[in-house]
């Protein structure tokens, strides 16, 4: 199945030029390995109104699947992530964040500092990754082998269920 992603990086310092987005490329890297699509890539600052409205905007297109942020849901007083995304979803996804979680936890105690949510907007999935491009890798491959019948569950695919 050919999902159509979006890839959204949360950083202020990025979104301005003084450091190199290395998750996003990497998130990018990702999906093309999967022969997905990458609708979109963008840089936006930690700002809740522009991550809100970016993430509705691009929920709301009906030009993507799949929606993954980087970056944005550390302790730090402006990672807005979570937040940004919780207002956008109408139901929360909380078996991908705490799978994620789980895994990461074996690799690292900083696992538990990560306030990563993923929810459904429509029939578009918004799933919250770390902004560390080794932590993004990391927890993005954990949820890899279930997206595909993720996206094909919302969009009530009547062979969804084949083969489970």
């Amino acid at each position: 199945m050919k999902l159509r992603v979006g890839i959204l990086t949360v950083s202020d310092r990025s979104w301005r030029g003084e450091r190199d987005d290395a998750s996003g490329p990497l998130l990018v890297e990702m999906v093309q390995e999967k022969k997905w699509d990458v609708a979109e890539a963008l840089i936006v600052p930690d700002d809740l109104d522009v991550l809100r409205d970016t993430l509705s905007l691009w929920a709301d297109s009906g030009d993507m699947d799949l929606i993954l942020t980087t970056g944005g849901t550390g302790f730090a007083p402006r990672d807005i992530t979570p937040e940004a995304t919780r207002f956008v979803v109408d139901k929360l996804a909380p078996g991908l964040a705490e799978a994620m979680r789980a895994e990461s936890l074996k690799v690292t105690p900083h696992a538990m500092l990560s306030r990563s949510i993923a929810g459904i907007r429509g029939r578009v999935l918004i799933i919250n990754l770390p902004g560390s491009p080794k932590a993004a890798r990391e927890n993005l491959q954990v949820i890899l082998p279930v997206l595909g019948h993720a996206i094909q569950l919302l969009r009530d695919d009547e062979n969804a269920e084949a083969g489970h």
